[in-house]
Formats: C-alpha cells, structure tokens, sequence
C-alpha cells in the first residue's frame, strides 16, 4: 500500500517516543500489504474498526493511541488523517476527520 501524509506518522513518533516503535511496526506492515477489501484489513489487525467513508481506525500500542486512515482500495492508497492519544481520539469525528 502506498501511504499518504507519512510525515504525520513521523512527528508523531517523533514527539511521543512511547508510541514510536509501534507506528514503525505498523508503518513496516502496511507498506507491504496489499488490501482489496475492509476484509482484508481484519485478517491481521483483527481490532481495526471499519468505518463509513473509506475510514478505518487503528488501535496502536495496545489501544493508548488511534490512528484513523481513509484507504482507497482500488489505488493501493493509505492517506492518514489522526494519530492521537485515546482521549484526543475521543474528541474527533473519525467519520468525517
């Protein structure tokens, strides 16, 4: 998969050291997947949560951060739109973000 708005993912882990090694994993992963489906993302990130408009929400490093990506199946593209705590998660609309 091709993904958007790494930088995103960088500073982030950049600013949170805790959740760096995490995103990395996570980074290292997606970039060699390849997601046709919703399906497809549940066969290994079995907590994913698909959401309407594209949007699936990642729980990262046990569920202390979210990230919410919008994948575009039939171009191979994973744009990332948040990386935050779970409380700041709870403050977005992951369907519209």
């Amino acid at each position: 998969m091709n993904i958007r708005n790494i930088r995103k993912l960088i500073d982030y882990g950049q600013k949170h050291a805790d959740a760096k090694r995490a995103l990395d994993a996570w980074h290292n992963e997606v970039k060699y997947a390849q997601w046709e489906k919703p399906s497809d993302i549940l066969v290994r990130y079995t907590t994913a949560s698909i959401l309407p408009k594209d949007r699936v929400v990642f729980r990262i490093k046990g569920n202390h951060f979210r990230m919410v990506v919008v994948v575009k199946y039939t171009i191979s593209d994973v744009h990332i739109r948040f990386i935050g705590t779970h409380a700041e998660y709870d403050k977005i609309d992951a369907k519209e973000i």
